[in-house]
């Protein structure tokens, strides 16, 4: 029986996890992929308070040692279900798992959203990625194509543009929204062509092997040659497995504040999964801290 069960091991997760042990609580960590969330992608960060600059994937390290070393217990395996019973939440696994905790911080994340065009999840892995720290350096001197115009997409872009031959992004709206450091860092570099209010209508294929990228720009249909794809339009929460505990918005993420609260009681959210204005690494760890802290305030009455 622990304290807290925490479900998802991203920076909200882990922050919540330091808080807790700081709080004298028994704490679980159950990420199912990786722990740091989506910050190990990023290659170099910029705005994490008290580091200059430092990776995604090296913050993430340091942020799991820390927990670890608070003395919080981790797990790696997929949670399928968690149910309240009397004044216990049960946790279920993929892996077979059953855990029992008094509290429970759904920190769950996020997935990459796709496009849902022909044979787009048959190219996942095979022309069309998600993390360029990962995938860019298969398409070192060739012809990529990033889609997207925030700022998810020009960390894609600004990582891509000093590997590919040539960089072409796309985005559907009339500009791009990403912040103007990063536009302005891409847009330095000669081998960039960008297009506006385009459209993606579909992948170019030969032999099994992309070649192409089809779009509508102004109402104009267009074509271009690239080697490799990397979609950056968004992000799906990961929550449906707990609607049962936690209200959703329109959109899938948990309808609850800065608190964390939920309608149920002992059941609290942390970080992108929640609705919110901004969804950065301060915001996630602020999430945790105050989902934690909560928690245990729930805990000692």
């Amino acid at each position: 029986m622990f304290d807290m069960i925490i479900i998802g091991g991203g920076p909200a997760g882990l922050t919540a996890a330091v808080y807790g042990r700081r709080n004298g609580r028994s704490v679980l960590v159950i990420e199912k992929s990786v722990f740091g969330g989506q910050i190990v992608n990023t290659p170099n960060v910029e705005n994490i308070p008290g580091f200059a600059a430092i990776s995604g994937d090296e913050f993430a390290d340091k942020l799991l040692d820390q927990a670890i070393g608070q003395g919080a217990e981790v797990v790696l395996e997929n949670v399928v279900s968690a149910e309240k019973e009397n004044d216990t939440f049960v946790v279920k696994t993929e892996e077979g798992s059953a855990y029992e905790g008094r509290t429970l911080i759904l920190a769950t994340g996020t997935t990459h959203r796709m496009l849902g065009l022909p044979g787009e999840e048959y190219m996942i892995g095979n022309g069309i990625h998600f993390c360029a720290v990962c995938d860019g350096d298969m398409y070192r001197d060739k012809n990529v194509v990033v889609i997207g115009g925030g700022n998810s997409a020009f960390v894609e872009a600004n990582t891509l543009v000093n590997i590919a031959g040539k960089l072409t992004i796309l985005q559907d709206l009339p500009v791009f929204t990403a912040d103007a450091k990063s536009q302005e860092t891409l847009f330095s570099h000669h081998n960039v062509e960008t297009h506006v209010s385009a459209r993606v209508t579909g992948y170019v294929t030969e032999g099994g092997k992309l070649t192409g990228v089809t779009f509508i720009e102004n109402g104009k249909s267009q074509m271009i040659p690239c080697d490799g794809v990397f979609l950056a339009v968004g992000l799906i929460p990961n929550n449906d497995p707990f609607a049962n505990l936690a209200s959703l918005d329109s959109r899938g993420y948990f309808d609850a504040d800065e608190t964390g609260v939920t309608r149920t009681e002992g059941v609290f959210v942390a970080g992108d999964c929640r609705t919110k204005g901004l969804r950065q690494v301060a915001t996630a760890c602020s999430d945790g801290a105050n989902a934690a802290i909560n928690a245990s305030n729930y805990l000692s009455k």
